[in-house]
């Protein structure tokens, strides 16, 4: 027999009738001859009115006691659940986090899943109950109750999908599925039928909000087919799951963060150490920094960018002074009221001229654009927060997202309801301890790989004016000089001027350079340099970004070794530093060591 989980968000549960609604949904599924476990979150506002409360009483609640009041919530929607499959003729069992036994860290308000037990729930489905279980919650090894944090129902659902072999995690939520980007903002945005995992955790981390990041990242880890569909309807909605079997868009989908700030650490000594120095004071405040920056040095000094959301500027600005502080020198400098875009597809992989082309979209609207990162299946631009709609829409219609085809995806192969032999059946209670022996420490960072290329080479431009349509202009004659760009780098210096360096492969060099050099009097001050020979070593895994330590080992790393960093580059997925190609290999062993893939 089949086995689903079917996540209902606050929405969804708002009221009394929409939980009857849920519990039909439920109802019929295990009518149909599924497993059935619900995962619920508080009801509609609920989690607010108790946050108010807490603040009513004090103005520094502890963690633990915040955990306390707030996982009451989903303690009381579970229980109006049970009773609304009672009502409908149907059985069924509502457990705490606790009860279901999921265990985590000690991480009050965002704690960390480290086990999940399975024996109570086989035990209820086994005897043709409903499981329907608190989101959101857990307890630690002490057993104090703790939550999971921003988007923890979604990441309750997966992480239970995962320890069952669930054959498809269902998240209703109150829209139709995943679109191109937000329709509030681009009217002609429509629903994509299917999207891959590395896609989405682009989409979710820079802004979708269907689902959180955490949530995607169990999905990908355990193969977890995932369903995005509408509470409100009999919709498809989305399916999130494997890379596509046709040929992708080159672009799916745009995404965008309002409210973002900059720092930047500039005149910092360029030399082996001062990265890890300045993100082991990230990490120790949990900082989860985003759009990571660094650009080639200058006169022995250099300077590194990152943003975060504004709620995170105080926190980092305290940061980043302890930084400085140990360094030794270095100035620090922050940017407000600016927001982030991003174009995300798996197409980009086989299409090069991608960034140049949402260059020239964004030059043709007026709209400058700050920092730049990219990475396979992403291209992110930093621009003033005032022309953030603008730019989405200029990108979405530039790109004819409207017209986007759908494509089919490679999925687990599953059972159909009722259809599970009894050899199959035996086979999965043996796969089910060995799983659940996998999911040891289920949050922990999964560092797949390290990659070394060392076949590239670095072009450098200083000193450019920070106007729009500078990278439209430059990108559009290396691209149509047909070159392929790999990293692109984009900082900004001082007196209004960006500083931008990209890679191409070795055999471009001289090309590159030709179709650079003419633009140069176009620039005034503009210097052009390079470097024949470089070292690009990238760090690509699941969670990178939730976790704030993989770009402290990273770097880390690196200093133990007395290796300089020339670059960095960041994703979802991955973070890319360059290095000498002298230090190329020597780097490698140490990132291998590191992350225990030796």
């Amino acid at each position: 027999m089949s086995l689903i989980v079917q996540k209902f968000g606050g929405t969804s549960v708002a009221d009394t009738s929409k939980i009857l609604a849920a519990a039909r949904r439920a109802t019929e599924m295990h009518q149909a001859g599924h497993q059935v476990v619900m995962v619920v979150s508080a009801r509609g506002k609920k989690t607010d009115e108790l946050v108010r409360l807490a603040a009513e009483m004090t103005d520094s609640p502890t963690p633990r006691e915040m955990d306390m009041l707030l996982s009451t919530g989903e303690q009381e929607s579970v229980a109006l659940m049970a009773m609304a499959i009672h009502k409908l003729g149907g059985d069924a069992i509502s457990l705490t986090g606790s009860q279901i036994g999921v265990v985590t860290d000690s991480s009050h308000t965002k704690a960390r899943i480290i086990s999940i037990s399975t024996e109570r729930m086989r035990t209820a489905l086994n005897e043709g109950k409903i499981v329907i279980a608190a989101g959101f919650q857990g307890r630690d090894k002490d057993w104090n109750i703790t939550t999971l944090g921003r988007g923890g129902s979604d990441t309750t659902a997966t992480a239970l999908a995962a320890v069952l072999e669930a054959d498809m995690c269902e998240i209703y939520t109150d829209v139709e599925g995943v679109f191109t980007t937000d329709p509030r903002i681009v009217p002609e945005a429509h629903k994509v039928d299917s999207i891959s995992y590395d896609e989405m955790l682009e989409l979710a981390s820079l802004g979708a909000g269907v689902l959180h990041s955490r949530s995607i990242e169990f999905a990908k880890k355990y193969q977890v087919p995932l369903k995005v569909r509408p509470s409100f309807s009999d919709g498809e909605g989305t399916l999130i799951a494997a890379e596509p079997l046709a040929d992708a868009s080159v672009v799916t989908g745009v995404a965008f963060v309002r409210d973002e700030v900059r720092v930047s650490l500039t005149d910092i000594p360029d030399e082996p150490g001062i990265m890890s120095s300045i993100f082991t004071r990230m990490s120790e405040r949990k900082i989860c920094l985003d759009m990571i920056v660094q650009d080639v040095g200058t006169g022995g000094v250099a300077r590194v960018s990152f943003t975060v959301p504004q709620s995170d500027l105080a926190e980092t600005l305290t940061a980043a002074s302890e930084a400085i502080d140990a360094i030794g020198s270095g100035k620090i400098q922050h940017g407000t009221n600016l927001s982030k875009v991003s174009i995300v597809g798996s197409g980009m992989r086989n299409h090069y001229g991608v960034a140049s082309r949402m260059f020239s979209i964004l030059a043709g609207a007026g709209i400058n654009v700050g920092m730049i990162t990219t990475s396979e299946i992403k291209v992110t631009v930093l621009v003033d927060r005032n022309q953030c709609e603008e730019a989405v829409r200029v990108i979405h219609n530039g790109f004819e997202l409207d017209r986007l085809t759908s494509y089919s995806f490679a999925t687990n192969q599953k059972l159909p309801a009722g259809e599970c032999s009894e050899e199959s059946s035996q086979r999965l209670t043996q796969l089910e301890q060995e799983i659940i022996d996998q999911l040891a420490n289920m949050e922990d960072i999964v560092v797949s790989e390290v990659l070394l290329d060392q076949s590239q080479s670095r072009v450098t431009v200083r000193n450019l004016p920070d106007n729009p349509g500078i990278c439209s202009r430059l990108f559009s004659v290396v691209a149509e000089g047909g070159v392929s760009v790999d990293m692109i780098v984009q900082n900004m210096g001082e007196e209004e001027q960006a500083h931008l360096s990209f890679t191409v492969p070795r055999t471009s060099l001289e090309k590159s350079l030709e179709l650079v050099r003419p633009l140069l009097s176009e620039w005034g001050n503009a210097e052009l340099s390079h470097e024949e020979a470089i070292a690009k070593l990238s760090v690509v895994g699941i969670g990178l970004r939730s976790h704030t330590g993989v770009g402290q080992s990273m770097f880390s790393a690196l200093a133990e070794s007395q290796i300089n960093i020339q670059m960095i580059n960041t994703s979802e997925t991955r973070i890319s530093a360059v290095v000498a190609l002298e230090h190329g290999e020597q780097a490698y062993q140490g990132l291998l060591k590191k992350f225990e893939l030796d």
